[in-house]
């Protein structure tokens, strides 16, 4: 117990920052001004509380902090790019196809594949060419003669309403 007491310790418990320089103020420094919201205000000189109470900008103030880092003074150290990791792309099967069926197209080689398309081509065209063989009879009969066109410059009655 004897030798905690005798340990050194800093004689000041925190520093506040001055709310205009942001400079550090140690105990027994400086002045604490309650604002009307309730927020107190350390300010680390009568400057400080002076120029607060004028209402100037600390970012306008070349002496203070806020002006140094707007205007980047006094960074050193230069910050190194992080390493951004690429996402990696995930083959999955759609709803019509499995993935080994997508895995094998990619593979396929080009001339592969055009046969294929011109191949499904041509079987749709043949099935077309044959509903259209069958229902070609029955479309002519249906008709029975030519509709007679009414030329669209024309005006016609119109539905309800009055006539004038």
């Amino acid at each position: 117990l004897i030798s905690t007491l005798l340990l050194p310790s800093p004689y000041f418990s925190t520093a506040e920052l001055c709310a205009l320089s942001e400079y550090r103020i140690y105990p027994g420094n400086g002045k604490l001004f309650i604002r009307r919201d309730g927020k107190p205000l350390f300010f680390g000189t009568c400057k400080a509380y002076s120029l607060t109470m004028q209402r100037k900008k600390p970012a306008k103030l070349v002496w203070t902090q806020a002006w140094r880092r707007l205007n980047k003074k006094g960074a050193t150290d230069v910050t190194v790019q992080k390493n951004r990791r690429r996402t990696n792309k995930v083959a999955r099967a759609v709803v019509g196809i499995s993935l080994e069926d997508i895995r094998k197209r990619a593979t396929q080689k080009s001339e592969v594949r055009s046969a294929q398309r011109d191949a499904a081509l041509k079987e749709v065209k043949a099935r077309k060419t044959a509903n259209k063989g069958k229902s070609g009879g029955k479309k002519a009969a249906a008709g029975g003669g030519q509709v007679n066109k009414v030329p669209k410059n024309v005006k016609r009655a119109q539905k309800g309403g009055t006539q004038r």
